[in-house]
């Protein structure tokens, strides 16, 4: 077999970039809490592939998954026309771990594919078009969810998007009166993430539905990033007791895999059979090594204590990392946020850690917060050593 060598050089030049100073560090391997790269330094990642790697890196019982179904068969067909077992046993277990009514579940290939097929499954439904989101909101980055991203300086330069959007504040109650039997859907994070892992206040989640109800609409919750565990629930809306219609799932679902996912009641989801047919279709949504890889995943974070101990090393976390410079931790679980005074001391803490062998990373609308986001997997060890890191990079920023 011909082997290519690859350089940075060839990174710049054929690989398409999103930001004009990527990190651009050349990966060897990873495994459990570590990333290697090509000169063999190891990095303890407190980002797990931005939420996504929930068991850590390769983790044996996603490998095995892996290996064992692309042994038996790859993609054999559109999704949901053959019966294909991992999809089946995904979905069910699904259904099985979600609270009434959410049971039937449609698979895809991203979280923000499953945010486009909750708001058409909204507008189906109710035969309205508003969608109400938040500011400061993402939801992914096609152009049904970058039309319900309440940051216009990112979506400005590919207008015209959805039309009928409107934005309400997270957590301001005085804009519930902005749902009206107009709406279609209420999408929200249940916990916001790019705006800095802000928590919903004062029972605000049932608030919502309970508006949603009064008139018609459907709430959406986008669990894209606190879910499968993360929060220290399988969902993050089970600390705050508030069932959506609609659940969008993605990311950590998957172990490191690409996928997304959401789920409704049989009544709802069957709506996307007719009037029209195929009213929501993919060609690789469910693929079946995905699928065995995601069904490894939840049985892992069900089956072995994972959801207690991520509250666990939460306070952890709260303990090591006591600074002057560190002026609140925001979020649950393991998706937290240490707010810094600025934007430029959280820059220099994510760039000279990464120098110092810890991987952090930003988050995208709150530019003084810095993503701790590890694997659930990581050791309570390597939670203190990460933390002594950032606290060193903090003191050589203090000290000048």
């Amino acid at each position: 077999m011909m082997t290519i060598n690859v350089t940075s050089n060839d990174f710049f030049k054929y690989q398409a970039q999103t930001s004009p100073n990527p990190l651009a560090m050349e990966i060897s391997h990873a495994k459990g809490s570590f990333i290697y790269d090509s000169q063999g330094k190891a990095y303890l990642d407190f980002v797990a592939g931005v939420s996504a790697c929930t068991l850590g890196h390769c983790h044996p019982r996603v490998v095995e998954a892996i290996k064992h179904q692309a042994e038996e068969y790859l993609h054999v067909m559109v999704y949901g026309e053959y019966i294909q077992k991992p999809a089946v046993e995904l979905a069910k277990f699904l259904g099985k771990n979600l609270p009434s009514p959410l049971e039937k579940t449609y698979l895809t290939n991203s979280g923000t594919e499953a945010i486009e097929g909750a708001l058409k499954l909204a507008k189906r439904a109710t035969g309205r078009s508003e969608i109400i989101s938040a500011k400061n909101a993402y939801h992914g980055n096609t152009m049904g969810s970058m039309s319900v991203m309440g940051y216009e300086e990112r979506k400005r330069a590919f207008r015209p998007l959805l039309p009928d959007i409107r934005f309400i504040e997270f957590n301001n109650e005085e804009h519930l009166k902005l749902i009206t039997k107009q709406t279609a859907g209420v999408i929200l994070e249940t916990i916001q993430g790019g705006a800095g892992f802000i928590t919903p206040k004062n029972d605000y989640l049932n608030k919502v539905k309970e508006r949603c109800e009064k008139v018609g609409a459907l709430l959406i919750l986008d669990e894209i990033q606190p879910g499968i565990g993360r929060t220290g629930k399988l969902f993050g809306f089970e600390h705050y007791n508030c069932v959506p219609d609609i659940l969008v799932m993605g990311k950590g679902l998957a172990g490191g895999m690409p996928v997304g996912a959401f789920t409704a009641s049989t009544k709802l989801m069957d709506l996307l059979m007719s009037e029209p047919k195929f009213g929501h279709i993919t060609t690789f949504g469910g693929h079946p090594v995905i699928a065995a890889a995601a069904l490894a995943t939840l049985k892992e974070v069900t089956q072995h204590n994972l959801m207690t101990q991520a509250l666990e090393k939460e306070a952890l976390f709260r303990k090591e990392l006591s600074h002057p410079l560190i002026t609140g931790i925001r979020g649950k679980g393991l998706m937290l946020a240490a707010m810094t005074p600025s934007a430029d001391i959280t820059n220099e803490v994510v760039l000279r850690c990464q120098e110092k062998g810890l991987i952090l990373f930003w988050l995208l609308f709150e530019p003084k917060a810095i993503r701790i986001t590890p694997p659930l997997t990581i050791s309570n060890e390597e939670i203190i050593k990460g933390c002594q890191i950032i606290k060193e990079v903090l003191d050589e920023i203090q000290n000048g």
